[in-house]
């Protein structure tokens, strides 16, 4: 007979604070601060309002890491989101969310985010009409061998690149505060009066600061877990915030609002006003790391969820195997690539291998989210005696608050989005039958490996 799942070793307490907030940081600081201002501004009527609904962002992001940081803080797991649903709406729901994290949230995530690194360094180095995609599937394939290696190799490559490109993006904000550039003169653009128009801007936002849940998967890797995961995410989240407030704030202060309403390529733009062309090289580059770093980091992220459904079902067994040499989920990783490389080669046949990923992720994304905040109050009512080492402040307004936003943001992305956010829809749908896969561990509640007791 074979030996039980639940005594096979697993994923090594190794991370530090200061690795979980480089990781998140990661995670986030990436390609959307280079393409989304502009969009924002084109939903806004004044300057004030731009920097606000920025600041509105960031508090709304605050809210929920501090949601994740108590269910992480209570349950931590490798297993991150799909570890919180399956305790408190029961496996089916779990199964669901790791079939969706697996074909369309995750594996879409790091299809764009590959897009937009093959759009940069073909600008650099063409390769033709598909020289994006081509440049698309490498970076994957790099760096999830580099993943497969080993978490060491996985983390200290994170570290490297979150560091140059969050320098990268110190040197845009002094540019911004201390260049010599006036401001840019452009025509004055018109602004709908609608409020439909700043909720456009708050989804584009809110999409910006996207990836910060992603920490929770870390949980299950990171030191004394329970003690130091609120401190992840809430420092994180600081973090972050002050530097995108101060970027959006450089942008202004160079282009203007009608400026950053006119640009498709604000960063770039910018940095050729205040520094000439070999500033606009400068933040070519920097977006090329930024998007090295958030695919990297994707990728870390996202083998673990292949991991924890890989522990759960049987027929997936070999999936939820960890590699002790490499302290890795390999196995898991693989699977992931070959999921993105199908995406990658899907959005190639579009004319926005990017915009269509975003598409496809977006609706699917804030469901699951939705149900993550929900789980909150579930856990609590069940669970009322478990030991909290962090309880989220100003309960339950705040996870209220998180449910709605959730639920606004997935109501936009169906509103808001094309055809591609009806095949993301189909192919969670499409998963239906990964529910009559028998589970490796027929009870939900119970606390799988890296879940203390």
């Amino acid at each position: 007979m074979t030996e039980p799942l639940r005594s096979e070793p697993g994923p090594p307490a190794q991370l530090s604070v200061f690795d979980a907030v480089v990781m998140m940081l990661g995670l986030v600081v990436g390609i959307g601060i280079f393409r989304t201002p502009s969009l924002v501004a084109s939903g806004v009527g004044s300057e004030a309002m731009f920097i606000l609904v920025w600041l509105v962002g960031g508090l709304v992001t605050l809210i929920g890491a501090l949601c994740y940081a108590e269910l992480a803080a209570a349950h931590p797991h490798a297993g991150g989101e799909y570890h919180f649903l399956r305790r408190a709406l029961g496996r089916p729901v779990a199964t669901m969310f790791g079939w969706a994290r697996c074909t369309v949230i995750q594996t879409g995530s790091i299809a764009l985010v590959a897009f937009l690194l093959g759009d940069y360094v073909a600008q650099v180095i063409p390769l033709g009409p598909h020289g994006p995609a081509i440049y698309a599937a490498l970076s994957v394939v790099v760096l999830t061998a580099i993943n497969v290696i080993g978490t060491a190799a996985g983390k200290n490559l994170q570290a490297v690149v979150t560091f140059i490109q969050i320098g990268a993006m110190v040197a845009i904000i002094g540019f911004g505060f201390f260049g010599s550039a006036p401001p840019v003169a452009v025509a004055p653009i018109p602004v709908p009066e609608e409020a439909a128009a700043l909720g456009v801007a708050m989804i584009f936002v809110l999409l910006t600061y996207g990836g910060w849940n992603d920490a929770a998967s870390l949980s299950g890797e990171l030191r004394d877990a329970p003690q130091n995961i609120a401190k992840v995410l809430t420092l994180g989240t600081a973090l972050l915030v002050t530097l995108y407030v101060l970027a959006n704030m450089a942008l202004l202060s160079i282009l203007g609002l009608d400026g950053l309403r006119a640009s498709d390529a604000v960063a770039a733009d910018m940095m050729r006003a205040a520094a000439g062309p070999s500033g606009e090289m400068l933040v070519t580059l920097a977006i090329v790391v930024a998007a090295i770093s958030t695919l990297n980091a994707t990728l870390f992220t996202g083998g673990r969820v292949f991991y924890a459904m890989g522990r759960d079902l049987k027929v997936l067994r070999w999936m939820g195997v960890w590699n002790q040499r490499g302290s890795a989920p390999g196995n898991a990783h693989i699977v992931q690539a070959v999921i993105a490389l199908a995406l990658i080669a899907m959005g190639s046949t579009t004319p926005d291998g990017f915009k269509a990923m975003v598409d496809y992720t977006a609706p699917v994304f804030w469901m699951f989210l939705l149900m993550i905040g929900c789980s909150l109050f579930v856990l609590r009512w069940r669970e009322p005696h478990r030991k909290m080492p962090f309880k989220v402040p100003l309960y339950p307004l705040t996870p209220v608050l998180f449910c709605l936003t959730s639920a606004y943001m997935l109501y936009a992305s169906v509103m808001h989005t094309g055809v591609a956010a009806l095949v993301g829809i189909g192919v969670l749908i499409a998963g239906t039958p990964i529910l009559f896969l028998q589970p490796t561990n027929p009870h939900p509640t119970s606390d799988p490996p890296g879940d203390p007791p």
